[in-house]
């Protein structure tokens, strides 16, 4: 065909039947078959239909949702007539991944166009699917741009189905019609994913401890899975979102057309969302057609650490199957929808943790149900596993039962922190295999933390002299941080906190400080700095006497906080909380000439008594007694 042939005529010229193009493709050859809700079926179809016109085929592609199944003909003729290659980096513990072992390539999705772009796999046909033709000559990989653009640069021959339905989307997904070798021309519906509206309790949990870690301002990259949907709707109260992301998804699109999200503070490719996949509704597609806030590029560019570390806050969420209790992370395709999307994990999660103020977030519901009854997903270790994330790459892990700081963390404070996260029925038996492990001291105990569930309403933000400082209940990771704000304390502060001029402040007795079931006894913390490495500047401590049904309170404010109402704010609080948890009233000893504490308890609404008792003195109130 001459170079000079206009490309209206080419295009005429390479229009044939979905038969006679699949035709073309010979025994022995390797062909790639476009990605996700991109795939096109037409082509495919066919293709099937003409198994047993090959042997020795090789199929390319991401693991998906096969419209038909690949995997059975293969199965059937024992790879005679075709075998599959599927890239994938996850888990294969559902039955149907479990028998697709053997076909499993695994390797990150940034590295998988240059795979193709290098010859290194070189690939004799690739089967994609495309929107019409526009004035120019160019047609849009529309949906589904991560490594199809690269396998339709470097295959030999290039069959495109041209489908109406495929919306053309702005960016670096556009292919030319002298690049292409076949034209078929067939419309017909793209997959779709119905969007889901039901959550479970666990994902909606999930979702509020995210949104206190989220920041505005920060830029976004989401995983496939009901967790994630559940944490989008948390972000509705979020300002000025960018999104940075693998996929797109009808979440997404809703926060953009409720002006949450408008990638305006993103610092790379201000204005736009950036993807290389859309998996949704054919709502979502229509919403992607011709819009100008809107660009997708390949994987090697949108899943490219370095690229993604260049974001403001750039914030990575996704969803692991099964972690282990020093933090190694396995993951599996979402089993909705079978996409891939565990291969983009660990791009993300290096890339987000060296973004400027970025976080890399793991999302992981406390258990799972099978045949056999309900599972820990926090495991002693991983077995019959993939770990997709290597525990040295984690940063943040958030169960409904909290979120945690794994970041430079010993394996003896991850232990604690992965525990602590765990479901309750399971935190003894995982805490027993710790010690079996030799991961924390044989002598250690998870105490009244072995039931507990963090309330995370009782979370308050304050703001001291321009700084955040943090209010929340004690968990069992705080225990060093507790024990080095007691040991910060000047003489004074201590003899007035504890009656003595205490020198140590040993281990079991800050355990009982952070191990606390939150009913009976509770220790709140001030802190400031970094969630995970913040500094502990006061603690506040409530412990129920059961004779009285009084919660006999305490506290210590570092010096330079001193004088800043947190002792106010401490009391109230511990109040409230002692009301919540049917508790009569609070007391509290201390010196005669503490006149701050007197002068403190004395700003409750209630009638304060005071009794000296061996020379201290005791300050006591019920709540059903309310001052004169």
């Amino acid at each position: 065909m001459p170079n000079s042939q206009y490309w209206a005529d080419a295009y005429l010229d390479k229009r044939m039947t979905a038969e006679k193009a699949i035709g073309l493709i010979r025994s022995g050859q390797r062909v790639f078959i476009g990605s996700g809700c991109g795939e096109p079926q037409a082509l495919v179809q066919t293709l099937v239909n003409k198994t047993n016109d090959f042997s020795g085929l090789e199929i390319v592609r991401l693991l998906g949702r096969e419209t038909v199944s690949l995997t059975a003909i293969a199965d059937k003729t024992r790879d005679t007539n075709l075998n599959i290659r599927s890239i994938y980096l996850g888990s294969t513990r559902s039955e149907v991944l479990a028998r697709q072992r053997r076909f499993i390539t695994p390797m990150n999705m940034s590295d998988v166009p240059s795979l193709f772009l290098t010859r290194r796999m070189p690939l004799n046909v690739a089967l994609i699917q495309v929107s019409p033709v526009d004035d120019f000559g160019w047609m849009s990989l529309g949906i589904s741009v991560d490594v199809t653009l690269a396998a339709a640069r470097s295959a030999d021959l290039v069959i495109a189905q041209v489908n109406p339905m495929m919306p053309r989307v702005m960016g670096q997904g556009f292919i030319h019609v002298n690049d292409i070798d076949v034209i078929v021309e067939h419309e017909e519906d793209l997959l779709s994913v119905p969007h889901s509206t039901l959550f479970s309790q666990a994902a909606i949990q999930i979702g509020k401890h995210i949104a206190r870690l989220i920041e505005d301002g920060s830029t976004l990259q989401l995983g496939l899975d009901a967790a994630s949907q559940a944490t989008i709707q948390a972000l509705s109260n979020k300002n000025d979102l960018g999104v940075h992301s693998q996929f797109l998804t009808d979440d997404i699109m809703h926060l953009y057309s409720t002006g949450n999200i408008n990638n305006k503070k993103k610092g790379l490719n201000d204005g736009k969302m950036v993807a290389s996949l859309a998996i949704g509704s054919h709502n979502l597609y229509e919403f992607l057609n011709n819009n100008p806030a809107i660009d997708f590029h390949p994987s090697d560019y949108v899943n490219d650490p370095f690229v993604i570390s260049r974001h403001n806050r750039m914030v990575s969420l996704n969803v692991a199957r099964i972690m282990d209790i020093t933090g190694q992370v396995s993951a599996e395709a979402s089993e909705a929808t079978r996409f891939a999307g565990v291969s983009g994990i660990p791009d993300f999660v290096r890339g987000a943790r060296r973004s400027p103020g970025g976080k890399s977030i793991l999302m992981l519901p406390s258990t799972s149900d099978d045949e056999q009854g309900r599972h820990s997903n926090i495991v002693p270790r991983l077995i019959d596993h993939v770990v997709v994330v290597p525990r040295g790459d984690v940063h943040y892990v958030v169960s409904e039962y909290g979120a945690v700081n794994l970041f430079g963390k010993s394996l003896q404070e991850r232990v604690m922190a992965m525990i602590s996260i765990a479901h309750p029925d399971f935190r003894e038996d995982l805490f027993q295999a710790a010690k079996e492990a030799h991961y924390i001291g044989a002598e250690r105990s998870l105490g009244e933390a072995a039931r507990a569930v963090y309330p995370i309403q009782l979370e308050e933000t304050l703001v001291i002299d321009g700084e955040k400082v943090i209010i929340r209940p004690s968990k069992p990771v705080d225990e060093r941080r507790i024990q080095e704000h007691y040991y910060s304390l000047s003489k004074e502060d201590i003899l007035t906190r504890f009656f003595c001029q205490k020198t140590i402040f040993a281990r079991p007795e800050m355990e009982s400080r952070s191990q606390v079931d939150y009913v009976n006894d509770i220790t709140l913390v001030a802190v400031v700095g970094e969630f995970g490495f913040g500094k502990v500047v006061a603690v506040a401590e409530s412990m129920k006497l059961e004779k009285e049904n009084l919660a006999e309170v305490a506290f210590s404010v570092s010096e330079e906080y001193q004088g800043k109402g947190l002792g106010t704010f401490f009391l109230k609080k511990l109040a409230a909380v002692a009301r919540e948890n049917g508790i009569g009233g609070l007391l509290a000893y201390t010196f005669p000439s503490n006149k701050a504490m007197i002068a403190l308890f004395k700003t409750l609404p209630y009638k304060v008594k005071t009794v000296y008792e061996d020379g201290d003195l005791v300050l006591s109130c019920r709540f059903n007694e309310l001052a004169g």
